[in-house]
This record gives structure tokens, C-alpha cells and sequence, in this order.
């Protein structure tokens, strides 16, 4: 029934704004370049140990120009800690030559053009859009936003475009850049993906998954 699905969502969203009033994005930047580099250094690796590796990163390459023109084996060394370094070196500097080439030395404000840019698919893009320019055009769906949509029956499905698409039909748009930030910090916090807190949590008399007495 979707009024009581809509209720349910909208309950949702209410305990975890009530729990988490400073919910935002945890990885330090202070340009849209810096964002989708953070972002693309994000993958397989925790937001803490990329805002240990950027300020030195931002520091040696301050420009997209920098980042274009870095010889891969230092950069690859600057990113070595974040994991996956020689593809996520990689990412970076081909898409900052095309940031360079194609869109004048700015990042792209659309997701059509920020899907070009190499190792960017829709959950870099999404951070980016709403983030940065306001854009609500998806939902950032990483780990932590796909394990909870699931547990709470938010979605059925674990391929994160299809979690996304789940996601946009029972959130409201103006809800969508929110949600996302609702979502991880709640599963950084007390959702976690070994051994969730479901006696701590705000949301156990509402979610299927809750182990509770």
C-alpha cells in the first residue's frame, strides 16, 4: 500500500534526522576537483583513511592541471594507502586530463559529463552533484546505504544501480542527497554490517531485519 509505505519512509527519515541533525559527507575537501578525487579514492577504503592520505595529496597536486600532468609511479605512491592504487592513479589522472580537455578545468555540474570521466560511475557522480551544486539527479548508494536498504526492506536487490532505482521511487527527490547521508552515518554508527547494534537503534521496531527481543 503506498500511504503505508510512504509513512514509513517518511518515519524513517524523521528518527535518523533526529539522530544524526549533523549528518554530511565525512570526506575533507575544500574543491569540487578535491571532492571527486576523495570520492574516487573512497572505494574499497573508509573515508578516515582518505582524509589521512588528501591533505598531503592536495598539498603536492593543487591544481587539476597538477593532477593531469603527475608522473603515475608518485602518484600511485601518494594513493598507495587508500588501496587499489595503481587503478585508482590511474582514475584520477585520466580524468583530470579530461576535466583539462573536454570541460575547460571544471568539473562537470551534470551526470551525463561526469559518467564520461574515467572510474566515475553514478555513485561518484551523485556525491559530486549533490555536494557541489545542490544536484539531487540520484541516490549515493555505497556500502553502507545498500546494506541498510536491505535490511530495512527498502529495496530486494544488492547491484547498486538497481538499489538506487528502488531507492528514487519511494524516496522523495527532495530527500534523496539526505538520505544518503542519513543512511551511512547511521551504519558507521549503529547498523554495522558484522554485528548491527539493534538494541541501540531508532529504527528496530520499524525494520524486518532487527534482531530484537
Amino acid at each position: 500500500m503506498p500511504e503505508k509505505r510512504d509513512l514509513f519512509v517518511t518515519t524513517i527519515i524523521e528518527r535518523l534526522r533526529a539522530a544524526y541533525p549533523d549528518a554530511h559527507c565525512e570526506l575533507n575537501y575544500e574543491t569540487p576537483l578535491q571532492l571527486l578525487i576523495a570520492t574516487i579514492l573512497s572505494a574499497q577504503c573508509t573515508d578516515e583513511r582518505v582524509n589521512q592520505v588528501t591533505p598531503d595529496l592536495f598539498a603536492r597536486y593543487p591544481t587539476v592541471t597538477d593532477f593531469a600532468a603527475a608522473d603515475r609511479d608518485e602518484l600511485e605512491t601518494a594513493v598507495h594507502a587508500t588501496g587499489f592504487f595503481r587503478q585508482k592513479a590511474r582514475f584520477i589522472q585520466e580524468s583530470s586530463q579530461a576535466i583539462v580537455h573536454k570541460y575547460g578545468g571544471e568539473v562537470p555540474d551534470n551526470m551525463t559529463d561526469l559518467l564520461t570521466l574515467t572510474g566515475v560511475a553514478r555513485k561518484t557522480a551523485n556525491v559530486v552533484l549533490g555536494e557541489i551544486y545542490g544536484i539531487a539527479d540520484g541516490i549515493t548508494v555505497d556500502t553502507h546505504v545498500k546494506r541498510l536498504a536491505k535490511r530495512l526492506g527498502l529495496t530486494a536487490v544488492t547491484d547498486p544501480k538497481k538499489v538506487e532505482q528502488d531507492l528514487m521511487t519511494i524516496i522523495p527527490r527532495e530527500n534523496w542527497i539526505e538520505i544518503s547521508h542519513l543512511l551511512i552515518f547511521h551504519g558507521r554508527r549503529v547498523c554495522f554490517a558484522r554485528k548491527p547494534n539493534c538494541a541501540g537503534c531508532s529504527l528496530a521496531d520499524l525494520c524486518p531485519s532487527a534482531d530484537t527481543p
